[in-house]
Order: structure tokens, then sequence, then C-alpha cells
């Protein structure tokens, strides 16, 4: 098996189109049909079935396609590891954050990191722990900020604990103040107001709605759907309130009040994770450590 017929595979299997794929490859296509078929013989099984102007994958080709894609994106993450330069001028990072920790966290860190190694450049993916666990298991992201615990079990990834954060609650200052006026709030005095929650997918909305629905009652959405700049944007101008990590709130300025929920409270804890059979290149190495020091 050779790492251009792999490269040719996958080619065709999202192009579902030989010329096509060729023209993607940059070799001609009875080239790329001829080592296909080489592939084919090697493995004693056919990966596509060709029907005029129709082209799928076999069992045998939806097997190997995310292997084949891992098996490229670690070859491309090694020759980038090889290109860097020794005092990492250059190369790049791959990281994979929720909405909320790049509102929160990431923005000093990437500033710090910036700073010390402009040559590097930061590729940043939002999504929710869901999604990024599995860019990180197909070699799309170096690294990822994710929620634990994670939403399906990852025994390929390494997590490390980064921080434990308090969630509040966010309100607007011309509302009446949530639980009555007191200076914080139990889980139980949302009952009855109306929140502004997120979409589905995202680590908060999962988290609020659990705690609500541990409490005894189901949350009562004034608007749904949103990402973290539209829930606050929506509190704001007084649709409802929302629960949002601490950080998040110390950022978002003016025009929230900022409500802290009572004992026990609630939090989510922030994991560094990566995957275990692949060391990141040296630049993520870097970020990591300075994620891990801060």
């Amino acid at each position: 098996m050779q790492f251009q017929q792999l490269q040719y595979f996958v080619a065709v299997a999202e192009t579902r189109h030989f010329t096509r794929a060729a023209d993607l490859v940059h070799v001609a296509q009875p080239s790329l049909s001829q080592q296909i078929k080489a592939l084919e013989r090697e493995l004693g099984a056919d990966l596509f079935l060709r029907a005029r102007g129709n082209i799928t994958l076999t069992d045998a080709g939806e097997a190997l396609l995310p292997l084949a894609r891992r098996i490229l994106a670690d070859a491309d993450t090694a020759r980038h590891e090889v290109q860097e330069l020794v005092q990492l001028r250059s190369g790049r990072v791959r990281l994979g954050a929720t909405p909320s920790v790049c509102t929160g966290l990431l923005p000093d860190v990437l500033r710090a990191f910036h700073d010390r190694y402009p040559g590097v450049r930061l590729m940043i993916e939002e999504g929710g722990s869901h999604d990024l666990v599995r860019e990180l298991a197909r070699g799309a992201l170096d690294l990822a900020l994710v929620v634990l615990p994670l939403p399906t079990p990852a025994p390929a990834l390494t997590t490390v604990e980064l921080l434990r954060e308090d969630l509040v609650v966010v309100s607007s200052p011309d509302a009446p103040r949530p639980g009555q006026g007191r200076r914080t709030v139990r889980m139980s005095d949302l009952e009855g107001e109306r929140l502004v929650m997120f979409r589905h997918g995202y680590d908060l909305r999962e988290l609020t709605v659990a705690a609500c629905r541990a409490e005894g009652f189901e949350p009562d959405f004034a608007v749904e759907g949103g990402e973290m700049d539209a829930v606050l944007g929506f509190v704001r101008a007084g649709l409802g309130v929302a629960v949002v990590p601490r950080m998040v709130a110390a950022r978002s300025g003016r025009g929230l009040r900022v409500t802290p929920l009572a004992r026990p409270g609630l939090h989510r804890v922030i994991a560094l994770a990566h995957r275990s059979d692949v060391a990141p290149p040296r630049a993520a190495r870097e970020l990591q450590r300075m994620l891990l020091e801060r």
C-alpha cells in the first residue's frame, strides 16, 4: 500500500468522481484509476461501486476512508514538524476550543504566544466538545480545549484538567434581579425565569438544562439557538437571563448584571486534550506549556 494511493483514494471518495479527483491531486485520470485498481488488488477488495455517473464507496471503502484520512493527516503533521525551525520561527498550531473558552480564556494566552512566536500561525476552530473530539481523532487538530466529562468516551485522547470555572447568571440591569433581588441565586430560582439559551451541541446548554432538571423543572426559553456573543446581546436587550462562565461575564463589559450562584453553585471543568498516539508538533507543545502554566 503506497501513500500516494491513499491520497488518490481519499480524493475519489470526497469528489465521487475520478476525473475531478485527478484534477484535485494534479495527476492524469488514467494514472489515478490505475493506482486505485492497484490498491484494490493489494487489499483484495473493491473500494468503489462504479455505476455510470455514480461513484459510491463499498463497505471496504467506508472502512478504509477514516483510516486513510488519519494516515494522511499524520503525514501532514510530520511534514510540518520537520519543517519547523529550531527557534520556532515558523510553523502552525491547529487549536480547537469551545466558543466560551475562545471568549474568556484564550485571548490573553494567544497574545502572549504570538508576541513570543510571531512566525507561528494560529489556526482556531470553534465547536462543541463532541465535534472537537472528533476533529482531534481524525488528525485535523493538534490540541483542543474541551469541557469534561467528554460527551463520549475517548480512549485515544489524553486530557489534562486546565481550570475549574464557576458559572454565573447574567441579566439586564434594566430587568428585575433574578432570585427576588438576592445577592446570590439558586438554580431553583430560575424556575419561571425566561432563559436565553445556546444552540444544540453547545456544552453550556447541556449543563444548564441538566441543572434545571436536577431541580425538578424544565427551563423556559425566551430565545434559543445563539452563539455566545448573540446570547449576551439578547440578555443585554432584556429578553431573558443566561447562565455563562464567570470569565466570560467578566470580559463582557457594560450592560450586564452578574449574579453568582449560591453554593454549591454550578461549575465546569476545562481540559486540554490531544491524541495519545501522536505527539503534538513542537509549536503546539509550546502553546500547551503556556496554557498549563498560565
